[in-house]
């Protein structure tokens, strides 16, 4: 099958999205399935890509790590018509989103999209932040998920998110797998000795990307209050961002700058030793839709603390693979991490053993077995690509699918100004 990813971020950008379109595409070539990506240029990506079509873009967009695409780059239509997708996934309902959306209409192939995001928890990297602003974000990308044939949620609780908003297209749940053998060969110790940390030192850890949606704040103000009380404790910080200062500045005021450790990014194997090295992973963002480095701690044998949240609550069982906090409250996040510091031996290894089992039913195997699945079902009985003789009708298309992208941004727009008249919006959230 020739598949068509359609992304706003990718390699080397740094992000869940990004190494969820990758991890899939390596998981489809491995197939024998062909995957083309279109994503836009990033700092740092290669010259030469096989099998990747980047955008002309606006890098570090309002002082982000994002980009933000300019018009198609010559040849775009050249390259699809060589490379002929028989199946159009859109992994941002915005940008290339649109790309996708015409793409699909004009070549008449099914299209499919994966709601990665809560979008209205990202408006913060926009030059105007307003209640507004979040309210249209949600309904843009409601709107577009009722524009391609199916859609796909990371996780039940996103699914049910989704429904309460008015999403009518089917919803498959299909989370974003993990390869679990990295991170169960990985040397946690190595790593601790690398970084200074003695072995007998209990660690709590963080890795992702350091951005004001990660909740940082809450989490570092958190542990730092649970290290006050533990003279020993370490916290390492993977990752780099905005927030960096954030973490920094907290453990600065509460005297305990000489107990952080912040190592920035990390390739590959190094990213697995860090959850190995771990005694706890904490995590309390509330816009994810699954959480990849829960699965991925998990897959390490490392207990998670986190903040109940859409995608968390799919993969942290309380008690049985780490805490689930059932809100955000700094003192329950202190008891919490007393608990897993006092806790014996024999219920260590109880969480250590439920969280290994939690990776195994997340595995990228199985994530994309069920991927194409949905794809050959989308693509049975479809009309398929357009011949040369039908590009009216493909102009068409193409015309009948621009009045409905208008259609829904202004539909977006007429429900971000009905919030905030005073009357009651749409359910946004379970």
């Amino acid at each position: 099958m020739n598949i068509l990813m359609v992304t706003n971020t990718f390699t080397p950008h740094v992000g869940g999205v990004a190494r969820s379109v990758q991890s899939y595409c390596d998981a489809f070539r491995r197939r024998g399935h062909r995957v083309l990506v279109i994503a836009p240029h990033f700092d740092g990506a290669p010259a030469k890509e096989p099998d990747v079509l980047r955008f002309p873009a606006i890098e570090h967009f309002h002082r982000s790590d994002f980009s933000v695409p300019l018009p198609a780059p010559i040849g775009l239509h050249r390259t699809l018509d060589e490379f002929a997708p028989e199946i159009i996934h859109s992994h941002h309902p915005f940008l290339l989103g649109d790309t996708a959306l015409r793409t699909a209409a004009q070549r008449q192939v099914p299209i499919l999209f994966t709601h990665h995001t809560m979008y209205e928890r990202y408006t913060h990297y926009l030059p105007i932040d307003s209640e507004r602003v979040r309210r249209f974000a949600i309904e843009l990308a409601v709107g577009y998920c009722n524009l391609c044939e199916a859609v796909v949620a990371p996780s039940t609780t996103l699914a049910k998110c989704l429904r309460s908003r008015g999403v009518q297209r089917p919803i498959e749940v299909i989370p974003t797998g993990i390869d679990p053998h990295p991170f169960a060969k990985a040397d946690g110790q190595a790593f601790r000795s690398r970084i200074g940390v003695p072995s007998e030192v209990f660690l709590v850890g963080y890795l992702g990307r350091l951005s004001p949606e990660k909740n940082l704040g809450f989490l570092a103000r958190s542990v730092a209050a649970f290290m006050q009380q533990r003279p020993g404790v370490r916290f390492l910080v993977a990752g780099e961002g905005s927030a960096r200062k954030e973490v920094q500045s907290i453990f600065e005021e509460s005297g305990l700058s000489d107990r952080l450790h912040l190592v920035g990014y990390l390739d590959r194997p190094e990213l697995a030793a860090a959850y190995r090295a771990m005694d706890t992973f904490v995590f309390a963002s509330q816009s994810e839709t699954q959480g990849m480095v829960l699965a991925e701690a998990m897959a390490a044998g490392t207990p998670v603390v986190a903040v109940s949240a859409p995608g968390v609550r799919d993969i942290v069982r309380d008690r049985y693979n780490g805490r689930l906090l059932s809100k955000e409250n700094s003192g329950l996040f202190v008891d919490a991490l007393n608990g897993l510091f006092d806790l014996p031996p024999q219920d260590r290894r109880h969480l250590r053993n439920g969280a290994l089992a939690t990776a195994r039913d997340f595995s990228m195997s199985r994530s994309a077995d069920r991927m194409l699945a949905l794809y050959e079902r989308l693509a049975a009985g479809h009309a398929g690509v357009l011949s040369n003789h039908k590009r009216w009708t493909a102009a068409c298309k193409r015309m009948e699918e621009e009045w409905k992208i208008l259609q829904n941004i202004t539909r977006a727009l007429a429900e971000a100004l009905r919030t905030d008249s005073g009357l009651q919006p749409r359910e946004t959230s379970e």
